[in-house]
């Protein structure tokens, strides 16, 4: 290929080796100098007579070669610097120096404030080198681009711009509790496609619907005798999960505090048919990238881990129920077992990459592409299942209109496959552990903290990748952008991430899969009528005013179904949930609250279909009513009137209606003090709930 300035540069041809590995494979050679640099021909002078600016830029193009220009090959070396690492393994690419793009002019050095990242530390540093970035270790009152955080969004205060790799809520939505009760709304209108959770109970709610429904089954077949798990709802690292196989074996729950409500937790079907691999029992550790939630885009990464029990496995029975080597899978359990191996092996050892264990499966014979599709529906429907909720989180942290950065977060999905290679979801973990070293005993009773390859070669590729994605330099264009750090433009034509390098690690599944998958955000709607009804900025929870105007303006009520049963139904199930709901103590209706209101509504109308039909023909009655252009004066003043009465005083603004593919108006001007002091109280309920630690 010929240079612009003459002579003839060399370029790296490549294929792929296939969609799941995405790898790339020089099949030309790469000059390189003696210090390993790539070598850049000489311009010769016969495509055009260059000026003394040109000469410049010729004599000293082989120096711009070293210092703007990489090279990495797959499982064959790396250069860095000036210097050649033989044991590289990322992708084959070259791409422009941090501080200069493809023209040599000067580009902004991306910060990245990582004052708060706990033990992640260790990787994002790392990451940021490799990306030569510019890390803020101690904090800055000037802004910085993307800010790291070790637990939650709440971790700095005042950040307004930039990205913070935690979303508002997220903390609370993996919580055990929270997620069985997002799929369990998606269960109940696809029963089919959410049938890799097991089946859960609340504790203490439902005990006695616990028991019952069990003394029901063992009544009808006597050889059933099932296994059940129990799992504090906040717990993690394993702490307080154990298995029963009666209602009356489970533990008293223990109280927070003198004088706190006992601890909830929610008790699982056992999988007592687990996939083994060496006779052990395994979980997949898989790190999912939501880069956002609107656009909703998650990504997928291609190397995982797989945790393994240090005890053969054996069905449950009475005597093997507190073996926890045996039945539990969680590395902070099994890494205080004599029987815990630390390998420098991916392949090897009681931790070991996802990409050996699928290795060993195709060669039994195992469709292993089956597996990864099964599992990206998994992901897929989960991340569907919590976003309303998240949406909802989001909008009181970071109203629209106000200042504020955008987030994005690296989640921990544990999953199990059974025998039968079905996988089944154990948890979403919303603060993984990132940690590139463990604990090792030197000696009796001393411990010191060594690297693990095997975390390193998984977690620094996620977390590089993800700050690559999140590049604010990348052009903020509305179209996709694919995978394999490449840009679907409008056009349609499909143009390389700046930095050049295709993306490892991390593959997008969403949107990419979204026509197999958009059906099934419904409750989206749902939670999209929630916030408009809403009225207060700031505010998660639907007072009795505003839950009136939803229905008068939806035109819900009828003869049949008058102001007064509309009243009844919001006190029934706004004082139920709140009483299952003891981290809050707002009053009012919150988003479960009001789905399953919508789901009864949706009932009583249209009585002849099935649940999903119900609340889609319901959704769009209110959607078309709301379209409507008589509806938009009369839900202003109602809403406004519900404004007035939640602050207890008249005089506030009117709020303006987004209406359906219009851009989110500039919000009225709240009264300051008054919207600065209920998010302040808000945030520090959450920064008091924010004990747990990674997972």
């Amino acid at each position: 290929m010929s240079d612009c300035h003459g002579g003839t540069v060399q370029r790296l041809d490549v294929e792929q080796c296939g969609e799941e590995d995405e790898c790339l494979v020089p099949l030309s050679p790469v000059l390189l100098d003696a210090s390993g640099v790539p070598v850049l021909p000489v311009p010769a002078p016969e495509c055009r007579t260059p000026g003394t600016e040109e000469m410049k830029i010729g004599e000293n193009l082989n120096q711009r070669g070293r210092e703007q220009h990489r090279v990495t090959v797959r499982a064959i070396g790396k250069v860095v610097g000036d210097k050649w690492e033989a044991n590289g393994n990322y992708s084959t690419g070259i791409h422009a120096q941090e501080d200069g793009d493809k023209h040599g002019k000067k580009r902004k050095l991306v910060t990245v404030d990582t004052s708060k990242a706990k033990t992640s530390l260790e990787g994002v540093k790392i990451s940021i080198r490799m990306l030569k970035w510019k890390e803020i270790p101690s904090g800055r009152r000037a802004p910085c681009d993307i800010y790291w955080h070790g637990v939650s969004f709440h971790d700095s205060e005042n950040i307004m711009s930039g990205q913070v790799n935690k979303f508002p809520g997220m903390l609370e939505m993996s919580r055990k509790i929270n997620l069985s009760r997002a799929v369990r709304i998606m269960e109940e209108l696809f029963p089919v496609e959410y049938d890799f959770y097991p089946r859960s109970w609340i504790l203490p709610d439902e005990y006695q619907q616990f028991s019952a429904q069990l003394r029901m089954v063992k009544e009808c077949d006597d050889t059933f005798n099932p296994t059940f798990i129990v799992k504090p709802d906040s717990g993690s690292q394993g702490e307080g999960i154990y298995l029963i196989r009666d209602p009356a074996e489970l533990k008293p729950a223990p109280a927070i505090a003198a004088g706190a409500q006992a601890r909830q937790a929610v008790v699982q079907e056992y999988i007592g048919k687990p996939l083994l691999v060496d006779k052990l029992k395994f979980d997949i550790r898989l790190y999912v990238l939501l880069k956002s939630l609107e656009p909703l885009e998650i990504y997928i990464a291609k190397e995982g881990l797989t945790r393994f029990c240090t005890e053969p496995y054996q069905e449950p029975s009475q005597k093997n129920l507190g073996q926890v080597f045996m039945h539990l899978t969680n590395y902070s359990l099994n890494v205080h077992s004599g029987n815990f191996v630390h390998s420098e092996s991916q392949s090897t050892g009681s931790k070991r990459t996802l990409s050996s264990v699928l290795r060993r499966l195709a060669a039994k014979g195992v469709d292993v592409k089956r597996v990864w599709s099964d599992i990206i529906a998994l992901v897929i429907k989960t991340v569907v299942a919590v976003v309303p909720q998240l949406k909802v989180y989001y909008q009181a942290d970071i109203p629209p209109g106000k200042p504020g950065p955008s987030c994005f977060q690296i989640l921990g999905f544990d999953i199990l496959l059974m025998k039968n290679l079905k996988p089944i979801l154990l948890e979403v973990n919303a603060n993984p552990s990132m940690r590139i070293e463990h604990e090792q005993e030197v000696s009796p009773g001393v411990f010191e903290c060594v690297p693990s390859p095997v975390d390193e070669e998984v977690k620094v590729a996620v977390i590089r990748d993800t700050l690559r994605l999140m590049d604010p330099r990348l052009k903020r264009a509305s179209s996709w952008r694919s995978a394999g750090g490449e840009e679907a433009a409008g056009d349609g034509q499909v143009r390389k991430h700046p930095d050049g390098v295709p993306s490892p690690c991390l593959k997008q599944v969403y949107p990419k899969y979204s026509r197999q998958f958009n059906y099934l955000r419904l409750v989206e709607r749902i939670a999209a009528l929630f916030v408009r009804f809403l009225g207060v900025k700031g505010n998660m929870r639907l007072g009795p005013t505003a839950f009136r105007t939803f229905i008068r303006n939806c035109k819900l009520s009828s003869s049949n179904f008058t102001m007064a049963s509309v009243d009844i139904l919001y006190i029934d199930i706004a004082r139920r949930w709140s009483g299952s709901l003891p981290d809050s103590r707002e009053a009012g209706m919150g988003l479960p609250a009001f789905v399953e209101a919508f789901l009864y509504l949706a009932a009583r109308r249209f009585k002849t279909q099935t649940p999903r039909q119900q609340a889609a023909s319901l959704l769009d009655m209110c959607e078309a009513q709301l379209e409507s252009p008589t509806s938009g004066p009369e839900e202003r003043r109602s809403l406004s009137c519900g404004r007035a009465a939640s602050r207890g005083g008249a005089g506030a603004p009117k709020p303006h209606l987004q209406q359906p593919g219009q851009a989110p108006p500039s919000p009225a001007a709240a009264p300051p003090a008054r919207r600065a002091s209920s998010q302040d109280c808000r945030r520090a309920k959450v920064r008091s709930r924010e004990a747990r630690v990674e997972n």
